[in-house]
Formats: C-alpha cells, structure tokens, sequence
C-alpha cells in the first residue's frame, strides 16, 4: 500500500518535518523548563541531540543495516574512510551543535532563514571550482538569496550578544546559525565529491553513530560528565525519543523514500517551501510572529529560490543527477 503513495507526499512529509525541526527543538526545550530536576532543565539542547541521535541510530540501523555489507565497505580506501570520518565529525557533531547553540540565541524563524546561506556556498562551489555548467537563472537565483540573508542581518534588532562586522552589528545567534549551514554545506560537498560510491543508507548511520559519540566527548570534556546528569530521565526520553525518531530519522528515510520514487518535477520545490513553512511552524508552534526583517529578508530568499528552480526547469537535467544535486543543496535536514 506504502508502494502507491506518490513520490511527492514522501517530499512533503520530510520538507515540513525538515523545516519544522528547530522549532520542535526550542519547544523541547521550554517543556524541560516547565519540569525542572534540582533546577536544572532536563531537556537540555544537549541531552535533546545526544538521546535523539542515539534513537535515530537505531531507527536508522533498522532500516539500513543491510546496506553494511562488505561489498559496500571494502570499495572504500583508508583515505576514504579518513575523509569519512572527518565528514561525519562535521555533519554529526560540529554542525548540529552550531545549530543548538544558535536556537539558544536566536529565533527558529532566523535559524532557518539564516540556514539557507549554504545553498549558495553549495552552488558556487559546484559551478565555479568543479567547473559544473550551470543556467544564468539558477546563479542569479542564489545571487538574490544572499541578498536576502544580508537584508535579514542589516534590518534584525541587535542582541545583547551581538558582535560589529564590516560596519554592521550581528547576534551571535544569527553568526551561530550560518556557521552551522556552512558546516553542513562543506560536509555535503565533502561526500558528493570524495564519498560518491557509498550509500545513503550506509553514510547516514556512520555520520550519526560518530557525530554522537564526538558531541559526548566534546561535551564531557568541556563541562564535565555532570552536563549529561539528566539524561535518563523518564521525561527526557519521553519526549526526545519522539523527537529521534520522528525528526532525526524519519526525515531522513521519507526524504530518500521520495527521492527515489520521484520525478524531477516533484523535487524541485524544495528549496523554496522550507523557509516558508519553517516560519510558518515558527508561528504555530513557538508563537513566533516574523519581524520586519524576517518578513523583507525572506520574500527576498523566497523570490530568488523560485528563480533559482525556473533555472533548473530551463536546464532540464537528467532526473538522477538532479536527485543527488538537490539532495546535496537542499541544507539543514533534522539534527
């Protein structure tokens, strides 16, 4: 039955879970508040990452451990396996955490809007060092949304933690967020060009087991086991074990299950419907009611994503190759 649903509701599905995830994140973190243990905040963003990880890799072990076979491992050399590694450290641990670190500061709706930046850094490195030939339409696309980011940084209120660059005030939250979608930008491009042979499946559970087990050393070496007092929890795992698999994995096994059973036509929205419905969950789930340079800054991203997808139309790329460039570019995709 599972068979006959259209490729495109999978790509909702995992859009709307990928879009709403910070905001998912930062409620997790008010119900913990509601629920102090000894005055602390049992759903802490750490303990949210570190469990949800934990029970994503084994949703995700589930469903993909077959694809851990010899055939799929032994093609990779040490060299492969050194940049998998460091790939997985990047995407697992030091990108998500920026991203935490950033909900802390700043708004869900910035996170996502701010997220976008590395798309562009995706496409440029794409077109302009591999050399891959790209429509007009597509660099102008990406063009606008980083005049859009930029109009979101000018017009956003200064924080109390904000630092002065190049002329103009920046919240470390905002600074936190683009540091994280860069992260995972390098990381995504990292494997599509030295890690192209082995699989998703295989790819995610090796990024997720190394990305927790990294984020809890790092975390026991700057704070001290005591960081993860609360982490068993009955409350903890009632709600972040929801969180890990719902959000961690199940974005990411619908979004695969769509993007093989989709068309080019189906795929190419993506880019456009994430910050849109990610303020919209925003709204809906935290109370967030978007500022004026939210509102001036994301028509602005939105305008340059959809001329963004108009260049990939008139491009007409072959559907696989289309597949792994979107699935590449398409950014922050759960924690």
């Amino acid at each position: 039955m599972l068979n006959k649903i259209p490729g495109w509701c999978y790509l909702l599905v995992a859009i709307t879970i990928f879009a709403t995830s910070s905001s998912i994140s930062s409620k997790l973190a008010e119900i913990g508040m509601m629920h102090p243990i000894d005055g602390r905040n049992p759903i802490s963003f750490c303990n949210v990452l570190f469990v949800g990880n934990v029970v994503a890799l084994v949703v995700l072990a589930i469903v993909y451990g077959k694809q851990w076979n010899p055939s799929s491992l032994t093609r990779l050399s040490w060299f492969n396996w050194l940049i998998l590694i460091a790939v997985a450290i990047l995407a697992g641990a030091i990108a998500p955490s920026l991203t935490f670190f950033a909900l802390e500061r700043t708004s869900a709706s910035n996170v996502v809007l701010l997220s976008r930046i590395g798309s562009p850094l995706t496409f440029a490195f794409l077109s302009i060092i591999l050399g891959k030939k790209s429509h007009w339409l597509m660099f102008t696309g990406e063009l606008i949304s980083v005049v859009g980011i930029i109009t979101i940084l000018i017009l956003q209120t200064p924080g109390e933690n904000s630092i002065k660059m190049i002329g103009f005030t920046i919240g470390r939250g905002e600074l936190l967020a683009m540091a994280g979608a860069i992260a995972t930008a390098v990381a995504n491009i990292t494997r599509k060009t030295r890690l192209d042979q082995i699989s998703l499946g295989v790819f995610t559970i090796f990024r997720t087991a190394v990305g927790t087990l990294v984020f809890w050393i790092l975390v026991v070496k700057l704070y001290t086991l005591g960081h993860f007092a609360d982490v068993f929890a009955p409350i903890v795992w009632q709600w972040v074990s929801l969180y890990g698999i719902i959000i961690v994995a199940g974005g990411q096994i619908i979004w695969f299950k769509g993007l093989k059973a989709s068309e080019f036509s189906s795929i190419s929205y993506a880019g456009y419907l994430i910050p849109i419905v990610g303020i919209f969950s925003a709204y809906l789930i935290l109370g967030e009611v978007p500022t004026v340079a939210q509102y001036v800054g994301g028509s602005i991203i939105l305008v340059g994503a959809v001329i963004n997808q108009i260049g990939i139309w008139q491009q007409g790329q072959k559907s696989r190759s289309h597949q792994l460039t979107m699935n590449d570019r398409i950014g922050f995709r759960g924690i």
